[in-house]
């Protein structure tokens, strides 16, 4: 996967869209987006499907809804996955991979993980018995004004904050955050992760840099995830660590993710680790 446009430019310009121009997008940008696709990996390595799906080619576009969330839009991209450890993870870093990717052609998205009919979407993406679609998205030419629905979700979820440092990042312990200037060469990459989006912008993940290495924590909300089979904050996570890991390769940052918990760090509540980044 080759990631040949700015991150910092694409993350601070992509906003989640939920009303869509009706314009045809190209078809020299539809190839560019399947070829981008095929060359998708993730540093987990499980295996991540994509469904690319146009309303109109279907004889069940009245009947595939997202509740009023979504307005306009006629492409929608769907990610399907065997619900394994570290999938949702591997689904989080390839589908922001994709989102950034629109947004650097242009193209407005916005992540659908729990307000869409996944029955109609799964039947309609002729989705195979035995795996999960987890998130969908629409993506397409965003319209100048926003729905009014729109605008309510923008400001229920506080859709523009985002959470301080001190909040996120901490120095070989939760009991001490970090500074900017003690992150030294992690501070843009921490950075495009403070930024990263999230469901409902929880920003469920946390860091703990120790040395060399960076530990990613989950602050897992109490019921949020029980309305699916699965933490959906897991898929957060891998947002965060895509945004992490484009931002260290554009830096010229060698190093790997892992599996390797440190056990001597006390683990504040509702705290659960999830993997390592290890520089070479």
């Amino acid at each position: 996967m080759d990631i040949d446009f700015s991150i910092e430019e694409v993350v601070k310009k992509r906003y989640s869209v939920r009303n869509y121009k009706d314009v045809k997008i190209e078809s020299e940008k539809i190839n560019e987006i399947k070829v981008f696709i095929d060359s998708l990996d993730n540093p987990f390595g499980k295996e991540v499907d994509f469904h690319l799906f146009h309303m109109e080619d279907s004889n069940e576009k009245k009947k595939l809804g997202t509740y009023g969330v979504i307005k306009g839009a006629k492409n929608y991209i769907g990610t399907t996955i065997k619900l394994e450890p570290m999938t949702l993870e591997a689904l989080g870093y390839e589908f922001e991979a994709v989102v950034l990717y629109l947004a650097h052609l242009g193209l407005g998205t916005c992540w659908l993980g729990g307000t869409f009919d996944r029955k109609g979407f799964a039947h309609a993406m002729n989705i195979k018995e035995g795996e999960l679609l987890p998130i969908i998205s629409p993506y397409g030419y965003a319209a100048e004004k926003k729905h009014i629905k729109e605008l309510a979700m923008r400001k229920m979820i506080k859709a523009d904050y985002r959470k301080n440092w001190n909040e996120l990042f901490f120095m070989k312990d939760f009991n001490t955050p970090l500074s900017i200037e003690d992150a030294g060469d992690f501070a843009f990459p921490l950075e495009m992760v403070r930024l990263a989006p999230s469901a409902s912008n929880k920003q469920p993940w946390r860091v703990v840099v120790e040395n060399n290495v960076l530990h990613f924590y989950e602050q897992k909300e109490p019921g949020y995830s029980d309305v699916f089979p699965y933490d959906i904050q897991r898929v957060d996570l891998g947002i965060a660590a895509a945004h992490f890991d484009f931002s260290v390769k554009q830096k010229g940052i060698k190093g790997q993710f892992k599996i390797e918990s440190p056990s001597e760090i006390t683990l504040p509540k509702n705290i659960e680790y999830a993997f390592s980044w290890i520089k070479d």
